[in-house]
């Protein structure tokens, strides 16, 4: 499985943003998720999407922010980043998991064996 990630930059605290992970391989299609990490600090789960269905999870911190969801046509994750303030400032990553179903197991990163190579989002104040 490959993930490439696109889409970050800078944009001004309450504007938006949408990241773009693309993927190819076998085996993808499962539980797709997006992680952060912020200046110094570590890897923080943000959002997680399954492929077949569509059922969704999403961090208490971005929850009614951030919205995830897919292409299966293009095999492509999206995140969608509303209402951005200067907290959100990382390096985003997706990732690919072998999970089948969303549970309390999708926040960790080790459940993930593929990760893209990470995009900045930068938010100013």
């Amino acid at each position: 499985v490959q993930l490439q990630a696109s889409g970050g930059g800078l944009v001004q605290a309450g504007e938006s943003l949408r990241l773009s992970c693309a993927a190819s391989g076998s085996g993808f299609n499962r539980v797709m998720a997006w992680f952060r990490q912020p200046p110094g600090k570590g890897r923080d789960f943000v959002a997680a999407i399954k492929w077949t269905g569509g059922s969704s999870t999403y961090d208490d911190a971005v929850k009614g922010r951030f919205t995830v969801s897919k292409d299966t046509a293009k095999s492509t994750v999206y995140l969608q980043m509303n209402k951005m303030n200067p907290e959100d400032t990382a390096v985003y990553y997706c990732a690919a998991s072998r999970l089948g179903v969303i549970t309390s197991q999708v926040r960790y990163g080790d459940n993930y064996p593929f990760w893209g190579q990470g995009t900045l989002v930068t938010v100013s104040s």
